[in-house]
């Protein structure tokens, strides 16, 4: 019950952050000038996000903008449960590929070294796999510093590379090729669309107007194009769940629940059906993947230290073979 005007120096009040106190002023100011609150919103590009205030419109429109705001609060709070369950799942897996790493990174560029100068002192022929993995080592450590500037360079231009139209839809489509966690990637932006487009019409946005959002709020590329696909034909007339079928990119459960939400007309309470759907099985199929995938790359890690270490000690093996022959 409280007035816009008077929430937000509410907000202002308890806001800490200098830039974004800033951006809440001029809403307000906009605000007060006959401006309304979803254009204020809007006029700030993409510090919000267009799913709120195209939500925030609609609710100007109907009058029932404390209703709107709720369920895009509750949008978002889905979205940020199912994103820290992803992150969550890969962050152990992550850390055991870094430490491996890392440890890798020491044996070649210290321990190994070391090592080279003993052998020379003895003579004779060293096995193929220690004559391999010195001279890596003895690369690594003359070059350490160029093996580490050249790491960051690469990892940077891969990084712009990866912003760029081009480098998103490589990688995008890239990602979604993988086994096992390409299908969870793609699960992940089939329940962003769909949770985004029924958060929409729920808030009574035209559905032409509310795709064209939707596109907006899918993390892949791919699939974000494929709805941008999607959008004229729609506006010309065509079924939303043809239209959405002949694209390739959406399951057929998706494409069933949308075709009975359109001739129901329920189409909100089967998208958010669909992406609960969707969410519960992400949540599953991660964990099997994660239940999977770390002793593989304790296998794996371990196996390549093992071999390093191996190169090491074969040598002395040899030698005292030699010895007691």
């Amino acid at each position: 019950g409280l007035p816009v005007v008077a929430g937000l120096e509410i907000l202002l009040e308890r806001q800490k952050n200098p830039h974004f106190k800033r951006i809440l002023a001029d809403v307000r100011e906009q605000l007060v000038a006959g401006t309304a609150l979803s254009d204020a919103f809007l006029s700030h590009g993409d510090t919000f996000p267009r799913l709120y205030a195209t939500s925030l419109k609609a609710g100007e429109r109907s009058g029932e903008v404390e209703k709107v705001l709720r369920r895009f609060l509750g949008y978002q709070k889905m979205m940020g449960q199912v994103k820290r369950k992803v992150t969550g799942a890969i962050v152990y897996p992550a850390v055991l590929v870094s430490l491996s790493v890392g440890l890798i990174f020491i044996l070649l560029t210290y321990v190994i070294p070391r090592f080279r100068e003993f052998y020379s002192g003895f003579g004779g022929e060293m096995p193929a796999l220690t004559v391999f993995v010195v001279g890596l080592a003895t690369f690594m450590r003359a070059h350490v510093v160029e093996v580490l500037l050249g790491s960051v360079a690469g990892v940077w231009a891969f990084g712009r590379w990866r912003r760029t139209d081009a480098g998103r839809r490589a990688v995008d489509g890239f990602l979604l090729k993988l086994p096992a966690l390409g299908v969870v990637l793609h699960e992940f932006a089939l329940s962003q669309f769909a949770r985004a487009l029924a958060t929409l019409v729920g808030a009574g946005t035209p559905l032409v107007t509310a795709l064209e959002i939707s596109t907006g709020s899918i993390g892949n590329r791919r699939i974000s194009e494929a709805v941008a696909s999607v959008v004229p034909k729609v506006r010309e007339g065509a079924e939303l769940w043809r239209s959405l079928e002949q694209t390739g990119q959406f399951t057929s459960l998706t494409v069933e629940m949308i075709k009975v939400g359109e001739a129901t007309g329920a189409l909100e309470e089967m998208l958010t059906n669909v992406s609960d759907f969707y969410d519960e099985a992400i949540e599953a199929k991660l964990q099997t993947i994660i239940n999977l995938i770390e002793p593989v790359i304790l296998i794996v890690m371990g196996g390549v230290i093992a071999t390093i270490l191996l190169s090491v000690y074969l040598p002395m093996f040899t030698i005292l073979s030699n010895i007691r022959g």
